[in-house]
């Protein structure tokens, strides 16, 4: 998927047949102008937020239908996509040094800004770093999301040092 994301959406829509599902869920926040310069910035290892944000919204869409979560994918996608939604290089040292806590809270102020969102989404994108911010999960969605993130991360830090377990994840 990495790889895809990579060379691009348009690679995508033929990669599989339900990639043209996730794309048509995505489109909104893909066509967001604000979404499209998270692209500018670094999130792990050599992947910016924009690719990361796509791989945690794909992972998530592919995993909740293989777990029959299929009742709020669009609501899973959109939040998949905005959960750094922060738009700043975190890795910059004007920035706080406790961005795991705060980061979720400024991607839902910025969500909030360019989307209407249902509950589901909002509780996705604040909660995504849980156990970090304490309040659990209020829907399935997010506690997905928030495992998905997680093992993204771990994949594009272990690609960066080229660890031996640095396996794209797969479904």
């Amino acid at each position: 998927m990495y790889k895809i994301i990579k060379k691009g959406l348009s690679v995508m829509s033929y990669a599989n047949p339900d990639i043209k599902t996730f794309l048509e869920l995505a489109k909104p926040v893909l066509n967001n102008q604000n979404f499209n310069k998270s692209a500018q910035n670094t999130q792990h290892g050599q992947t910016s937020v924009y690719e990361h944000s796509l791989a945690v919204a794909y992972y998530s869409y592919r995993w909740a239908i293989k777990l029959g979560l299929t009742e709020h994918l669009d609501e899973l996608v959109r939040g998949a996509l905005l959960h750094d939604f922060f738009l700043y290089d975190w890795h910059d040292k004007s920035h706080s040094r406790l961005h795991g806590f705060h980061h979720p809270f400024t991607a839902l102020k910025n969500a909030k800004k360019e989307f209407s969102l249902s509950p589901r989404e909002q509780d996705i994108i604040r909660k995504h770093m849980f156990p970090l911010t304490l309040v659990p999960y209020k829907y399935k969605e997010s506690a997905l999301v928030s495992i998905v993130d997680k093992f993204c991360a771990a994949y594009e830090i272990a690609a960066k040092y080229q660890l031996p377990f640095a396996i794209e994840p797969a479904i």
